[in-house]
């Protein structure tokens, strides 16, 4: 197996849950409207530091369409799929766009800001 190269992105990303990869910008986003079998799920036009599965025929909520599930390529986890091939015409425009699932992915303004809910001790409060 090969060196791993991971693409660092800049702005305001989605990264993997599981080990904080970055897959996608927020500018990449087209819609909050997806939903999968574990609940919902974010449609991008682009995708980074993924791999993905065999292309295999899936029946969704919107008909029938060839698809991909992609994977981190850090963690290995499935984080969503990507359209292949849609084979209704009023959803092509999802052909070579990828979904992931909310709940595998988290939004980089996560990362940045943490706030500590465990109140803090003072010095006197040591006494």
């Amino acid at each position: 197996m090969g060196r791993i190269f991971v693409i660092d992105l800049d702005g305001r990303t989605y990264s993997c849950k599981f080990c904080k990869t970055h897959l996608a910008l927020a500018d990449e986003l087209v819609s909050r409207a997806f939903h999968c079998r574990r609940g919902k799920a974010y449609l991008f036009n682009s995708a980074v530091n993924i791999t993905t599965g065999p292309h295999e025929e899936r029946m969704m909520l919107s008909g029938m369409h060839t698809v991909a599930d992609i994977f981190c390529c850090c963690c290995g986890q499935i984080v969503g799929w990507k359209y292949e091939y849609a084979h209704e015409m009023s959803q092509k425009y999802k052909e070579g766009k990828f979904v992931l699932e909310r709940g595998r992915i988290m939004d980089g303004i996560d990362l940045e800001f943490h706030i500590d809910t465990q109140p803090s001790s003072s010095d006197s409060d040591m006494a």
